[in-house]
């Protein structure tokens, strides 16, 4: 079959076979205005729960200010062209190992996008003789890194440290063959379920086997342990992490990523990820403005404290009020319900259209039949009032979902989207 013909022909893939119902309001909807609590969704007020802007510093004046004077100063274009060849200026060097002391590593290595950076740290470490063993919900750019391993993978049920242990085993028999090694990749917070990676516990099964460890710390880095350093100061385990990742997409809110680990190994990826030697250099405005993010993350503390109050309350909340919240030990909040995807679109209509309330849903085909999560993520510029808001609606809402009153047809909302798009 023409490749164009299986296209058109799928419906538009296990999520895309919804845009008749979802384009611009379920998927890829416009929230408008300053990033904040409050953003104009449709042509109205909302209390937004759906961005990843833990500390608030996606509108914080000191960054806006940064970012501006890093614009006007340099220009998107600079630096023109890859770190290797012309790219390299002071100002990222000066990032690096300012990030590298703050998470307590010897280097660090600037990546233009966090998401592409996780897929090449992984096909920069492996050679088709290592193996890979890695937890079965890590996030989709880990996957689609694994992707390109040409070696053996290994998979373990998600945080089950003995079953890590039986595949730990059946690597190492492996890699005596092919003469390689063994990776072993989680995440330090799981940004659907917001529960921890039990860095300790497979650091501490270095005593029996051997392996290279690498974590995915986006949600982690700013938010978990003391002053925000990340999930593995939280554990402490900073030593027995090999190759740490964060992005700035969460608490930097921000552009970019960084990997860090001993010297040698930056090095090594300095002079052999493809995806950056390659690619033009961070612009300069990114790096001028991350470098006033990390400041303000290393010099207020309060706005982690404010954001773990937040936190704290609106979990604490949800669980005196009986809603399922999992095992969430972070600010992810998952709010589990039962349901299928008519019920989950409509309780979501409800929230938006009665309640003016924002957040994200996940439904099926992405997690189980029957399963729905909305996922409220807290940050350090939301009030007490706005939790105690949100707790109000989620109860109406699920009075109504139990009585039955959701299960009707989706509602058409991308129908009035198209048709403006058509004009």
């Amino acid at each position: 079959m023409n490749i164009l013909e299986r296209i058109r022909n799928n419906s538009g893939g296990p999520i895309g076979q919804y845009i008749d119902y979802a384009h611009g309001y379920f998927a890829f909807p416009k929230l408008e205005g300053d990033i904040g609590p409050r953003m104009k969704f449709r042509g109205k007020e909302v209390l937004n729960w759906s961005l990843n802007n833990y500390l608030g510093l996606a509108n914080h004046p000191e960054v806006r200010k940064a970012d501006a004077i890093g614009a006007v100063e340099f220009g998107m274009a600079a630096p023109m062209g890859a770190r290797m060849m012309s790219g390299q200026t002071k100002y990222h060097e000066e990032l690096e190992r300012r990030l590298a002391k703050f998470v307590g590593k010897k280097d660090a290595f600037l990546l233009n996008f966090g998401y592409q950076g996780m897929i090449s740290i992984i096909d920069c470490l492996l050679t088709r003789r290592d193996a890979v063993v890695y937890d079965s919900e890590a996030h989709a750019c880990i996957i689609d890194g694994l992707r390109m391993h040409m070696g053996k993978r290994f998979v373990y049920p998600h945080n089950d440290m003995e079953r890590l242990r039986v595949e730990l085993a059946r690597a190492s028999e492996l890699v005596k063959e092919t003469g390689g090694g063994i990776l072993v990749i989680t995440e330090g917070v799981f940004g659907m379920k917001g529960d921890l990676g039990k860095l300790d516990e497979i650091v501490a099964m270095k005593k029996d086997f051997d392996f290279t460890f690498l974590v995915d710390d986006a949600h982690g880095f700013g938010t978990m342990g003391p002053d925000g350093r990340g999930t593995a100061h939280h554990f402490n385990c900073v030593d027995g992490v090999d190759v740490l990742f964060n992005t700035f997409a969460k608490s930097m809110a921000g552009i970019g990523a960084f990997v860090c680990g001993d010297k040698y190994l930056i090095d090594f990826f300095r002079y052999n990820m493809r995806s950056q030697q390659f690619a033009k250099s961070l612009p300069m405005p990114m790096v001028i403005g991350a470098l006033k993010r990390l400041e303000l993350i290393e010099t207020h503390p309060e706005y982690r404290e404010r954001l773990w109050t937040i936190t704290r309350a609106l979990q604490q909340g949800f669980r005196d009020k009986g809603f399922d919240i999992g095992g969430t030990l972070s600010p992810v909040t998952p709010v589990y319900m039962k349901g299928g995807v008519n019920e989950a679109t409509n309780l979501v209509y409800d929230l938006r259209e009665r309640f003016n309330l924002f957040c994200s849903v996940v439904t099926y085909p992405v997690i189980p039949k029957g399963e729905i999560i909305l996922r409220i993520i807290p940050t350090a510029v939301h009030t007490l009032e706005d939790v105690e808001y949100t707790l109000n609606c989620f109860e109406a809402c699920r009075e109504k979902l139990l009585k039955g009153e959701y299960q009707k047809e989706m509602p058409r909302v991308a129908d009035k989207y198209f048709e403006e798009q058509a004009k």
